[in-house]
């Protein structure tokens, strides 16, 4: 297999990543064959991925518009994957031009392109950490450069907790996370789920199979599991919902049935 010039030596273009499949769900190009050959495999059973992955930024740039909105110029966005149109440093700057942001990714070809792409750009940095160890994103260089402590931080964790098994602890991380950044501070989440999701079980069952096989599996946790990140905060109405219904541009009833795959929610702390 040929190695892109683009792609870090020390990645292992033999072997499926979640960051990369899902720039490829997306029409990105940052993705080797071996994703294109995982995505396509968990296409098969449930075509309208591409559809939630969509849905997923969407609610994504709303919730980055709205932490502006609360005075919140300050981002850290974990599991940040590869920079596709719409980032959150594009919305934050569209909305404040000063804002700050921390990207995080454990994923070498999603840290490179990152790099790639903000070089320059002193109120942008990217950190190659992963969230089940947030000391080491919190006590980095780049946390420290850019992230004053005693203001609010909206903390994203968007379409990233479901990949995190429960035997990695990833309430601990968060509540680490929380208990480290100022009162005020956002917590904005995304989660897979099979509850409330528009389409047959069994299809969503064997998508979860695919990213098995790959040894990255897709955790589908009840929408009280998932309420379970937010302690500590409190919610921002109307609460915990599918992602379209979280404050919609337009009337979520023009949606895809299949963005409703997933609830979506914004906490804040005391």
């Amino acid at each position: 297999m040929e190695r892109p010039a683009w792609a870090p030596r020390s990645v292992d273009i033999s072997r499926p990543s979640v960051s990369r499949m899902y720039d490829f769900y997306l029409g990105g190009s940052h993705n080797f064959e071996v994703d294109r050959q995982a995505a396509r495999r968990a296409l098969e059973f449930m075509p309208e991925l591409p559809k939630i992955m969509q849905a997923n930024r969407a609610f994504m740039r709303r919730a980055v518009r709205f932490a502006v909105e609360e005075g919140i110029t300050q981002f850290l966005d974990i599991g940040s994957g590869i920079p596709a149109f719409g980032t959150v440093h594009e919305v934050a700057r569209g909305a404040h031009p000063g804002a700050r942001v921390v990207y995080v990714d454990h994923d070498p070809v999603a840290v490179a392109h990152s790099r790639a792409v903000l070089e320059g750009d002193d109120d942008m940095d990217v950190v190659a950490a992963d969230l089940r160890k947030p000391r080491e994103i919190l006590s980095s260089p780049q946390m420290t450069r850019l992230i004053d402590p005693n203001r609010p931080v909206a903390l994203l964790l968007v379409a990233i907790l479901h990949f995190v098994e429960d035997t990695d602890d990833p309430y601990g991380a968060v509540a680490e996370l929380r208990d480290a950044l100022a009162p005020g501070s956002l917590l904005v989440v995304t989660h897979a789920s099979y509850e409330g999701n528009p389409l047959p079980q069994e299809r969503a069952e064997a998508v979860v199979d695919v990213y098995e096989n790959i040894r990255n599996p897709l955790i589908m946790r009840s929408r009280d599991a998932i309420a379970r990140f937010f302690e500590g905060y409190d919610m921002v109405e109307p609460g915990l919902v599918p992602m379209p219904q979280w404050r919609p541009d337009t009337a979520s009833e023009d949606e895809d049935p299949s963005s409703f795959a997933g609830f979506a929610g914004v906490g804040r702390s005391a």
